[in-house]
């Protein structure tokens, strides 16, 4: 902000005192800086609101660049669990976390439009940002696809009551039939590694700052949504498809 205050002060001397803004120091750039704000103390709202729209135009030309060099990580990585139609015509991306309460909630909306489309790819990005119940759980997950079990163990822990740490990750793992040593020895698979880090470098490009999140198409979707709106996003891919 500070260089965008400047930015405006030194454009004002230009116009009004052409002579004068060849000439200036830094220490005079800095007071006339205080002046104009003094003067003009909205000038520091109108900088920031320069800055914020400078970041927001930033972030989505960065968003836009990931959505069309990226596509096929995003969509057609193979180390990422598929749900619904494997070949399915549209694929919907979400970003999420097994400690989210919005995540939670936003999984009876991603079952309901699985139900009502049976046309629809779901990639699942692990994303362990609350805690280390939740990487535990990230990787206990991912780690079950060895045993074939993802899907199933997928339902249970979002569906859990409590948090999701260690204890709970096992017993909800015991229940379900999956073999708890295998389990705990596969977490430690480099393609788990691989697949946590990917996330955080695709929500960071695509930016996103929370869970649950959602890629549909050219659209980005962050936050809980329901699946009537999640729908009009499928509905609107599957229309330029065509």
């Amino acid at each position: 902000m500070k260089q965008i205050l400047i930015g405006v002060v030194l454009a004002t001397l230009a116009l009004t005192q052409p002579a004068r803004a060849d000439h200036l120091s830094s220490d005079d750039i800095k007071e006339l800086a205080l002046e104009a704000i003094l003067e003009n103390p909205g000038i520091i709202m109108d900088a920031v609101r320069i800055l914020e729209q400078q970041q927001a135009d930033a972030q989505a030309a960065q968003a836009a660049a990931t959505l069309e060099q990226r596509r096929d990580l995003l969509e057609r990585d193979p180390n990422a669990p598929v749900l619904g139609n494997p070949d399915g015509d549209v694929t919907v991306v979400e970003f999420f976390d097994y400690n989210c309460p919005y995540c939670r909630r936003a999984m009876d909306e991603v079952q309901a439009l699985l139900d009502a489309d049976p046309n629809i790819r779901l990639v699942y990005r692990e994303w362990p940002i609350l805690g280390e119940g939740s990487v535990f759980a990230a990787r206990a997950a991912l780690a079950s696809r060895n045993q074939g079990k993802y899907e199933e163990f997928h339902w249970a822990l979002m569906g859990q009551a409590g948090r999701a740490e260690e204890s709970s990750v096992l017993q909800i793992a015991a229940e379900i039939g999956l073999d708890i040593d295998q389990l705990l020895a596969d977490m430690d698979a480099p393609e788990i590694d691989e697949h946590i880090q990917t996330t955080m470098a695709l929500t960071q490009e695509l930016g996103f700052n929370g869970t649950p999140s959602f890629v549909v198409g050219e659209a980005l979707v962050p936050g809980f949504v329901e699946s009537s709106v999640l729908k009009d996003y499928v509905d609107e891919t599957r229309d330029a498809l065509n």
